[in-house]
């Protein structure tokens, strides 16, 4: 079995169905249910005995104390984190709980465990901790990518507590000799995600006939990678990763925002015309840049291809045409999370441990 942490996520909820398709191992499930999770993202699997969901916090450390001696994992993947920017400029303070503190108390969790472990189990054991290519920064237009000797330098309340929580990681390893793995990754798109990052957002808003806010000129500049091509890079560090060491994940799909927003208009107006003939762009509003905008990012992605034979599937054409048509097939998905019905499913569906 093994420990997922923010499963009902974004990333952990293509990563649980993924895992669940290719493996018979179990996956215990530990999420909040803070706004962005959603268990019917996970409906598909809420009959599965592979599938136990516990609805919790990581910073619970008794209950997950007790979790990890009931069902005695081989591996804790922690997903679970704030990860809004703009919410973490206008309310920082739950990043910080959760995205530090809570890793503070997994990782004492988890260390306890460990070094409860005997023979072959403690062996095997490893902490994957999921981050972001955000901690590196900004980069020039015309500077290198980040790699993982990049220097971190965070630039939103977001970007700094997942950099505080890397550090956490990288210090449990090296003091404690916890068995972590590291994987810091470029902007994830794909099913299943929160409408208010831009990808799904500008596919809703669209739809709706609503304006499609991009931020100041729109040409902010990031890696982009398809959440299923994320999820096969981690099974690969869990698998196959070196003790200690970060492992970059990125999609080589460097592009600006506006390009990607375009790029969306240009899908729908192909897929679901609107009924007056014109194109979705004439939705596409600029409005004032967010504060601390970081203008680049770029993932290097060469060591874990050279390491562990990994490399991403999708390109962006591919991937944003998937992604596209998921959400014209899920129309009913988008409308519970808009209502906020999604939450419904918590009570109707499960109970908590």
């Amino acid at each position: 079995m093994i420990l997922i942490t923010g499963g009902a996520g974004f990333i952990g909820g293509n990563f649980v169905l993924d895992w669940l398709a290719q493996h018979n191992e179990p996956i215990l499930n530990l999420d909040k249910l803070t706004y962005a999770g959603n268990l019917e993202t996970l409906a598909a699997v809420q009959d599965d005995p592979r599938h136990i969901f516990v609805q919790g916090d990581i910073g619970d450390a008794q209950l997950v104390s007790r979790l990890l001696a009931e069902h005695q994992p081989r591996a804790i993947l922690n997903f679970a984190a704030e990860s809004h920017v703009d919410r973490s400029i206008h309310g920082p303070e739950d990043f910080i709980q959760t995205n530090i503190v809570g890793t503070f108390h997994l990782l004492e969790c988890a260390r306890a465990y460990y070094n409860g472990l005997q023979g072959q189990a403690k062996e095997a054991f490893r902490f994957l901790h999921v981050s972001t290519d955000e901690v590196y920064g900004t980069l020039a237009p015309d500077a290198p990518a980040f790699t993982e000797q990049h220097r971190y330098e965070p630039n939103s309340p977001y970007s700094a507590s997942k950099a505080a929580s890397d550090h956490l990681v990288r210090a449990y390893h090296h003091t404690y000799g916890l068995p972590v793995l590291t994987t810091n990754c470029s902007n994830n798109y794909g099913p299943y995600h929160f409408p208010e990052k831009l990808i799904p957002l500008m596919i809703v808003n669209a739809l709706a006939g609503k304006p499609l806010p991009v931020y100041g000129d729109g040409m902010q500049v990031r890696d982009w990678l398809y959440v299923k091509d994320h999820c096969s890079a981690i099974r690969r560090v869990l698998e196959a990763g070196q003790l200690g060491e970060t492992y970059n994940v990125g999609g080589w799909n460097e592009k600006p925002n506006i390009d990607i927003v375009h790029t969306i208009c240009r899908l729908l107006d192909q897929l679901r015309p609107r009924a007056d003939g014109r194109s979705y762009a004439e939705q596409i509003t600029h409005v004032t840049d967010r504060p601390g905008h970081d203008r680049r990012y770029a993932i290097d992605a060469h060591k874990i291809e050279r390491e562990l034979g990994w490399k991403p599937v999708e390109t962006f054409d591919t991937g944003i045409a998937k992604t596209v048509q998921w959400y014209l097939d899920h129309p009913q998905w988008v409308a519970n999370v808009q209502s906020g019905a999604y939450r419904e499913w918590v009570s109707k569906q499960y109970t908590q441990e």
